[in-house]
């Protein structure tokens, strides 16, 4: 059902200092800020030849991100990503052998323009799974 790994996400204290760590110390084409205000977060995509670092920075408040680097005050990798064909039957099978999808279980649009969901870390051990349909 998975298919390749889309992304490493990486929840940073500041966005500015680390997109510029990959692109002059590790020579990285690091894409420009966005703002995902359905997500609470501004992201920067790193391109790397055989996949993608996300680096995530709170958007507000009430940002979900605010709340990890709280805990977390360095940052660290806050989630990884795998694309599926067909998001919504991934999810029905999915809940259909236990998992929890977070939210109302409906997709959302993620930063690449394509409906995502979140898995539960409980159920993954202890890693935050996002799925992208591709």
């Amino acid at each position: 059902m998975i298919g390749r790994l889309n992304h490493v996400a990486i929840a940073v204290p500041d966005l500015t200092a680390t997109a510029d760590q990959y692109r002059h110390a590790l020579g990285a084409k690091v894409g420009a800020p966005q703002d995902e205000p359905a997500h609470g977060v501004t992201v920067v995509f790193i391109e790397l030849p055989n996949t993608k670092i996300e680096l995530l920075y709170p958007l507000g408040d009430a940002s979900p991100i605010k709340g990890f680097l709280d805990k977390n005050p360095a940052g660290g990798i806050h989630h990884i990503c795998y694309e599926v064909e067909d998001i919504l039957a991934a999810r029905d099978h999915l809940t259909a052998t236990g998992a929890r999808v977070l939210g109302d279980g409906n997709p959302k649009i993620g930063a690449h323009g394509k409906p995502v969901l979140f898995l539960h870390p409980k159920d993954f051990n202890g890693c935050l799974v996002e799925l992208e349909q591709v």
